[in-house]
C-alpha cells in the first residue's frame, strides 16, 4: 500500500502504531517485570529468603557495634520468637479471612448462580457469532481466537483501503494495520501452549495492547470522515467490535486469576505456618549461645541458627510479599477496560 504514497503529503509525526510488547511500551527493565510478574511466585519467595538471611547474618556480625553479643542473651532469642509467633499466627489468620472474603463473591443463592451462568453464556454465544465456531473451553484458546478475528480484520481493511485518495489516510491505515497484526502474531505466539494456572496465559494478555487500538479506530472514523465510504466505515467499525471483545475476555481470566492465586496462596501460607510455628516455638527453648558454640566461616554459629531460624519463621510472610507483589502489579496495569491510557508510555 505505501508505495503508491507521497511521502511529501503525509505528516509522519503521528503516532499511530503501539510496540508488540508490554515492556516495551513500558519501557522498563526487563529484569524489573521478570520478577514482578513472569517469575515463578516460590522462586521470588526463595529469593526473598536467601537475601534476608545473608542480610541479617551479615547485619548482625559486621555492623558496628556487633549484634552477637546480644544474641547470646537468650532473653534476646525468646523475646524474638515470642514476637515472630504471634506475628505469624496474626498474619496467617488475615491473610486467609481476606482471601475468603475476595472468594466469597463466588458464593451466593440460586438466583444470582443462575444470572451469572446466562450472563457467561451469552458472552460465549456473542463470540461464537464472532469467530464463527463454538468458543473454546480453554482460556488460551479462548482468547487466541479473538485475537485471530482482529488479525482477519485488520487484514480486511489494510486490503480494502487501496482505492482510498488520501495519502495521508492511507499511510495511517498502513501502519495501524502492521501494528495489529504485528501485535496480534507475537500475543498468539505467547498464547499458544499456555497453561492457565501458571500466569502464562494472563501475561500474554498484557501484551495485547487492545485500548490503544480501539482509540486509533475511533480517531480514523472521526478525523477521516470526509474520505470513507460506507465500506471502509464498516470494515473499521468490524474491526472494533472485535477489538472491544478482547477487553471484557482479558478482564474475565484476569479475574478468574486473581481468584486462582488468593487460594493457592493461602493455602501456602497455611502450609509454611506450621514449620514455621514450630521453629520459632524450638528457638525459644534451645536458642541459647551456650547449646550451638563455635564458629563457620568465621561466623558464630549462633548468628546462623537465628538467622536461618528467623528466615523459616518469615517465609508466610515472604510468600505474601511474593504473590500480592504480582496481583497488585497486573491490577496497575489493567485499571481501565475501555480504551483509556492511565500512563503515556503504556501504549
Amino acid at each position: 500500500m505505501t508505495a503508491d504514497i507521497d511521502d511529501s503529503a503525509v505528516d509522519k509525526d503521528l503516532d499511530v502504531s503501539t510496540a508488540n510488547t508490554m515492556r516495551e511500551r513500558a519501557n522498563e527493565s526487563r529484569l524489573k517485570l521478570w520478577l514482578l510478574l513472569k517469575a515463578n511466585r516460590l522462586l521470588v519467595t526463595a529469593g526473598l529468603a536467601i537475601a534476608f538471611f545473608i542480610v541479617f547474618v551479615i547485619g548482625v556480625t559486621e555492623l558496628p557495634p556487633p549484634l552477637v553479643p546480644q544474641l547470646n542473651n537468650s532473653d534476646t532469642i525468646d523475646t524474638l520468637f515470642s514476637t515472630m509467633i504471634s506475628a505469624v499466627i496474626t498474619g496467617v489468620t488475615l491473610v486467609v479471612t481476606i482471601s475468603q472474603l475476595v472468594l466469597s463473591q463466588e458464593n451466593g443463592p440460586l438466583g444470582e448462580q443462575r444470572q451469572r451462568m446466562e450472563d457467561s453464556m451469552d458472552f460465549r454465544d456473542y463470540t461464537e457469532e464472532l469467530v464463527g465456531s463454538p468458543s473454546p473451553a480453554d482460556p488460551s484458546a479462548f482468547l487466541r481466537n479473538i485475537i485471530d478475528v482482529s488479525q482477519d480484520r485488520a487484514e480486511a481493511i489494510r486490503d480494502g483501503f487501496d482505492d482510498i485518495e488520501s495519502d495521508q489516510l492511507r499511510w495511517e491505515i498502513d501502519q495501524f494495520t502492521q501494528s495489529v497484526i504485528g501485535n496480534s502474531e507475537t500475543v498468539r505466539d505467547q498464547l499458544q501452549g499456555g497453561t492457565f494456572g501458571n500466569f502464562d496465559v494472563v501475561f500474554a494478555a498484557l501484551n495485547y495492547n487492545y485500548g490503544w487500538k480501539i482509540f486509533q479506530v475511533e480517531r480514523l472514523l472521526n478525523d477521516h470522515e470526509a474520505d470513507l465510504g460506507e465500506r471502509e466505515n464498516e470494515l473499521l467499525n468490524e474491526l472494533k467490535t472485535a477489538l472491544s471483545m478482547f477487553g471484557p475476555a482479558r478482564e474475565h481470566v484476569k479475574t478468574l486469576y486473581f481468584e486462582w492465586a488468593l487460594t493457592s496462596l493461602s493455602q501456602l501460607i497455611l502450609y509454611a505456618a506450621v514449620p514455621a510455628l514450630a521453629v520459632a516455638g524450638i528457638m525459644m527453648v534451645i536458642g541459647e549461645a551456650g547449646t550451638f558454640p563455635g564458629s563457620t566461616l568465621g561466623i558464630e554459629n549462633i548468628a546462623l541458627l537465628v538467622g536461618a531460624s528467623l528466615t523459616i519463621t518469615l517465609l508466610p510472610f515472604l510468600l505474601l510479599v511474593s504473590y500480592i507483589s504480582r496481583i497488585v502489579t497486573l491490577a496497575k496495569r489493567t485499571l481501565a477496560i475501555e480504551p483509556l491510557i492511565l500512563r503515556e508510555s503504556q501504549r
